[in-house]
């Protein structure tokens, strides 16, 4: 369940103005948080992230499916086959409730589970594979965007951080 704190964050994100995936960045901050602190591990950095995600997606976050998953053709499968009621309107999906014995099931796989998997060099290199997998004007068009979205004082601060990471690196050398 998602905190106070997290949802407040996410719906600063929206009025904002920024993408859904800012928005849901939100909610995989504060499930790293609870890999590290203890309050149940994850397999994998992939894993807590997409644990992140789902909580984004019930929250109300219009974050999409990622593209080619099974999850999305497996919805529009079901979705065509079902005879919809004349009553229903369109575009509205009932989502039933997860039972409580689902639920603890859940929760104690994820306690039995490493914390070691959110550590920042795990996160690292989750990022690194999650970059490498996408091309160079896609990762470029990225980086474009979020300076639009950032703002001039957000902007200064990460050209004062590029210059202080230019000036270690030169003197690391």
């Amino acid at each position: 369940m998602p905190t106070q704190r997290a949802m407040a964050r996410a719906r600063k994100d929206q009025r904002e103005g920024k993408s859904a995936s800012t928005q849901a960045g939100e909610f995989v901050r504060e499930e790293i948080e609870h890999v590290r602190e203890g309050k149940h591990g994850a397999r994998s950095a992939k894993q807590a992230i997409a644990i992140g995600l789902s909580e984004a997606r019930r929250a109300g976050v219009k974050v999409p499916a990622k593209k080619g998953s099974t999850a999305r053709k497996g919805t529009a499968a079901k979705k065509s086959a079902r005879k919809k009621p004349a009553a229903r309107k369109r575009g509205t999906a009932t989502t039933k409730r997860t039972s409580a014995t689902r639920s603890r099931a859940t929760e104690a796989a994820l306690k039995r589970e490493p914390a070691g998997t959110a550590s920042k060099s795990a996160l690292s290199r989750q990022a690194r594979t999650a970059a490498s997998k996408r091309t160079s004007s896609q990762r470029s068009a990225a980086a474009k965007k979020a300076a639009r979205t950032k703002g001039a004082a957000g902007r200064s601060a990460a050209a004062k951080k590029a210059a202080r990471t230019r000036t270690m690196r030169a003197h690391a050398r």
